[in-house]
């Protein structure tokens, strides 16, 4: 939370320590003459003019704001924690003065925890499935006398012979309480059903949690169902399930427990057993690395006995492609799978995979997976074994993706990441040049200080501020981009001159007054040219270097 509440931070707010040119352990004194020199200096009613006047308002208005919160000590811990973010968290005024920064930031934490709640109390985070089966065996398997016999030429009958839909929302009763609400539709050959289930699992403690379901059906009838999950062991948990299922031809009772274990970083192993209309027993090895996933199963049990091995290898690209494959072999036959998935924009994933298997036949699996909504579409090709099914469906598809990535996709996401970088320039000017306004209308404020300070130092051979630059400074045979991405600074720093010194925190320099930053994002650094005592100086200070003169080692020697 405080991680994220810190990058807001550094992006989008002011810098009250910079803007007051004050250490960030500045004592309260330090903080009220800083405080009074700016009054004095953005004060209103000092300027008639009434766009100089609607200026110094502003910048008087920022500066008491800045001074208000470094002066209180309640809201200066909180600033200094959290960032101007952090008093905007509604709570602080009940929270009581007088506490420690731990225990500033436990309260904080609180705070953000009542605040996610209310957010949750929002949020119903929908997931839903559509599959299509679609049945193109005619393609392949196909007999000319059988096509001669019928209208229309012998052209092959694909047909759509199930479907099946599902949805499910979550409604967050309390932040350890969630209610699911689920339902499906399925249909297949023109015979169908559906299914409602309701969903309460409340979570016990950091250890577990526990789920009720309740179902109805017009296929299978009512269900009652209890789960149970439970962390054993640092690197061992326990999921307990059983259920009732009230159905036309009776009671159907079912249990299941399964139990995994860590057998070290990247490797679990999983034991299953489950007792009801499908029987079995389960013993599966995951490993799942950075760039691999491996999983082993063996299953004992009725009617399906099967041993399973799937790979899957992870480039590290960044559209996140993989690649797989599995073999699959039990009582029902073998069936080969391969495939690939691959990122194709910033929500959505789309994969293939071809099911390959006796007696099965050959099936293209076409899958996409957009933010929680997955749509299936499975292509049944052929119920025998045939090479020219095997190949269509592994080149088909791959030529087809092809084309529509080259065609389609490419062209897409490249428009819309040019047109997200130009929104990103727009805005990014828009703010440079706000800031910009805002450090000319502060150099405008200055000028009469700049002059009086100024006569005063020449009066006594002080410290005068001849020339000043901040930004990012290039090579000489740049100097197009360096005016492009520097700026002068000698007003402002010779208005913070005061008796014949100049002393610049570790703040970044863009927060003092008259300054902004030329080039977000960039190194940058401070460069003077001074005079004192009638002697020439120079110094280069980094963006967040402290500094302070008249110093002897920016002394230039002359000539001889």
């Amino acid at each position: 939370m405080a991680a994220s509440l810190d990058d807001d931070f550094e992006s989008n707010n002011q810098d009250y320590y910079s803007l007051l040119n004050v250490r960030k352990e500045a004592t309260l004194e330090e903080l009220k003459a800083s405080y009074r020199r700016l009054c004095m200096l953005y004060h209103p009613d000092k300027h008639r003019d009434p766009e100089l006047k609607s200026q110094a308002e502003q910048l008087f208005n920022q500066v008491h704001q800045a001074y208000e919160v470094l002066s209180d000590e309640h809201s200066r811990a909180i600033y200094d924690i959290f960032g101007k973010k952090g008093l905007e968290v509604e709570g602080w005024e009940v929270v009581e003065r007088k506490r420690t920064p731990a225990e500033i930031r436990e309260e904080y934490e609180r705070l953000q925890r009542e605040r996610e709640d209310r957010r949750l109390q929002q949020r119903t985070n929908p997931k839903g499935t559509i599959s299509v089966g679609v049945d193109a065996t005619d393609l392949f398997d196909r007999y000319d006398e059988d096509f001669e016999e019928m209208p229309g030429g012998g052209f092959p009958h694909i047909e759509i012979n199930k479907m099946h839909i599902s949805q499910s929302i979550e409604a967050p009763l309390t932040n350890s309480d969630t209610a699911v609400l689920s339902g499906s539709l399925s249909t297949h050959n023109g015979n169908g059903g559906g299914s409602i289930n309701m969903t309460v699992r409340r979570v016990t403690s950091a250890k577990g949690w526990g789920e009720l379901e309740l179902g109805a059906g017009d296929i299978l009838g009512p269900l009652i169902g209890l789960k149970i999950f439970r962390n054993l062991t640092p690197r061992c948990f326990l999921t307990a399930q059983c259920g009732l299922q009230f159905s036309p031809r009776g009671l159907r009772p079912s249990c299941s427990l399964m139990t995994a274990r860590h057998l070290d970083q990247n490797t679990m192993g999983y034991l299953q057993w489950r007792w009801g209309p499908n029987s079995a027993m389960t013993t599966s090895v995951v490993r799942d690395t950075k760039s691999s996933h491996f999983t082993l199963a063996l299953q004992l049990g009725v009617p399906h006995s099967y041993l399973m091995l799937s790979y899957q290898y992870k480039f590290q690209d960044e559209d996140q492609t993989k690649v797989k494959g599995s073999v699959k072999t039990g009582w029902f036959g073998t069936v080969v799978e391969y495939g690939a998935e691959r990122k194709i924009s910033r929500h959505s994933v789309l994969s293939g995979t071809v099911s390959v298997g006796v007696p099965q036949g050959v099936t293209l699996k076409i899958k996409l997976s957009r933010a929680s909504q997955t749509y299936l579409f499975p292509i049944h090709l052929t119920d025998q074994l045939l090479p020219s099914a095997v190949f269509y469906a592994t080149v088909g598809p791959l030529l087809i993706y092809m084309a529509v990535h080259r065609l389609i996709i490419i062209p897409y996401t490249r428009a819309q990441k040019e047109e997200e970088l130009e929104l990103q320039r727009k805005s990014s000017a828009t703010d440079i040049a706000k800031k910009k306004q805002e450090a000319e209308s502060a150099v405008l404020l200055m000028q009469e200080s700049v002059r009086r300070i100024i006569e005063a130092e020449e009066s006594k051979m002080g410290l005068i501020i001849l020339n000043a630059w901040y930004g990012k400074f290039v090579s000489d045979t740049s100097q197009k981009q360096e005016k492009a991405k520097v700026i002068d600074v000698t007003v402002p720093l010779q208005c913070l001159v005061k008796d014949s010194k100049l002393i610049l925190t570790e703040s970044s320099k863009a927060g003092l007054p008259g300054f902004y930053d030329p080039c977000v994002g960039e190194e940058k650094s401070l460069k003077l040219l001074y005079q004192f005592r009638g002697v020439m100086h120079q110094v280069i200070s980094a963006d967040t270097e402290p500094l302070r003169i008249p110093k002897q080692s920016h002394r230039i020697e002359s000539e001889s």
